[in-house]
């Protein structure tokens, strides 16, 4: 389920654990990707999957709690704002830091952005509660130039167990 790779930018096989030497040190990181179909009912399975990775890390509880949420949130607004056949999440380990990504493939309204006010509101309040729950986000466009990419990074420490 989880790919571990190099620190050193240096990709590891699938599903492989890897070490390796960044300057005199072991350095390791934790990374997983997925995609689902851009509907609803994948939005559930986002956050079990997420659940599931961060579990196999042995990541706290407060993070796999958070991490749920902001995919929660961040995979919603792909489905509901954009007109994607599908969008991938990832999942990376950077020093004390989760990194979600969420890429949608574009052709929707405008940049995710907070909107004023949204804290009251039923809808509309998941960037504020992203932004809420990370220590910063963003947006940039995806790889391929036609989509974004929506990240996060969450307070991760190190994890109790490979």
């Amino acid at each position: 389920m989880s790919n571990i790779a190099h620190s050193c930018g240096v990709a590891s096989s699938n599903n492989a654990p890897s070490l390796g030497r960044c300057g005199g040190f072991v350095a390791e990181r934790l990374r997983d990707a997925f995609h689902l179909p851009a509907r609803r009912t994948s939005v559930p399975e986002a956050r079990r999957r997420v659940l599931a990775v961060l579990h196999e890390w042995g990541a706290a509880e407060q993070v796999r709690d958070d991490a749920e949420l902001v995919v929660s949130e961040l995979f919603t607004n792909a489905v509901r704002h954009t007109d994607s056949e599908k969008v991938d999440c990832e999942l990376t380990v950077l020093g004390a830091f989760l990194r979600v990504e969420v890429t949608d493939q574009g052709r929707g309204g405008s940049t995710p952005h907070v909107q004023p006010g949204s804290v009251d509101k039923e809808c509309g309040r998941g960037l504020f509660l992203v932004g809420a729950l990370s220590e910063s986000w963003g947006v940039r466009p995806d790889p391929t130039g036609r989509g974004r990419t929506v990240w996060a990074d969450l307070a991760y420490g190190s994890p109790t167990a490979h």
